[in-house]
This record gives structure tokens, sequence and C-alpha cells, in this order.
């Protein structure tokens, strides 16, 4: 698909504070504070890989209290939740994913990450979630 952007990788996770703990032994370090986004039921932050020019941004992502969506990854013992890329376009973007057999799970939502700009979630066919970011 043209128009899409690498973003980063969503990391499913129930402790924060372990998970950073095991990325800081690789180098991550936090890029943000850690935020709720009520809207999609998450806790997230995101990470990164100063010392290495090319390293993949990479978001903590938990559930928030009474929240399920993360429940199938975190049963599973899952932690790739999924791959974020931005475009131009987000109804274009969806429509041509759809086009190729892509699923919507989560319709357009504003994003406390993207300062309200929509997101949207599509499970693929090979069974890969990927986020959409409005840009």
């Amino acid at each position: 698909m043209k128009g899409l952007q690498f973003h980063h990788i969503g990391l499913a996770c129930r402790d924060f504070a372990a998970e950073q703990r095991a990325l800081e032994t690789l180098g991550y370090r936090a890029e943000s504070p850690v935020y709720d986004d009520p809207g999609l039921g998450i806790r997230c932050q995101f990470l990164t890989l100063p010392e290495s020019a090319g390293a993949p941004r990479l978001e903590l992502v938990a559930p928030l209290p009474g929240s399920t969506v993360l429940d199938p990854w975190l049963k599973q013992g899952t932690k790739l939740y999924h791959l974020a890329f931005f475009t131009d376009d987000l109804d274009r973007a969806l429509a041509d994913l759809q086009a190729q057999r892509g699923k919507i799970v989560v319709p357009p939502t504003p994003a406390v990450a993207f300062a309200g700009k929509r997101v949207s979630f599509v499970m693929l066919p090979n069974m890969l979630l990927s986020e959409l970011i409005e840009q």
C-alpha cells in the first residue's frame, strides 16, 4: 500500500514497570510519559532506543481496569500486539485494506497519543493487527 509510514510496534503487557525493566536491558528508554486512553481502554507509553538509529519505537500497551481489549493477546502470552503506520488518508487506507480482506476491528477513534487524531485497527488476513494513524 502506498502512503503508509511506519511509526511503532505495540507490545501487550500487564505490568509497565516489569516491561520497562526488561526493555531497559536492551537500551530502551521512555520517550513519553505513561498515559491513559479511555476511548480505547488502554494505558500506554512509548519507548525508544536512543543509541541506535533506525531501531523501532515501541509502545507498551496495557488494559485499563475493566477493559478486555487485550485479553486475547495476554491470555496467550503474545507480546506483539500491533504494527502502527501513519497515513495521509485514513478512510482511503481503510477501504484499501478492506478490499484486501482486512477486517476493521476498531473503527476510526480519536486517540490521546496523537492529540485526538483518529486511529483505527485492522486485522489483516494473516491475523496481524495493524493500527492506522491519521496524519
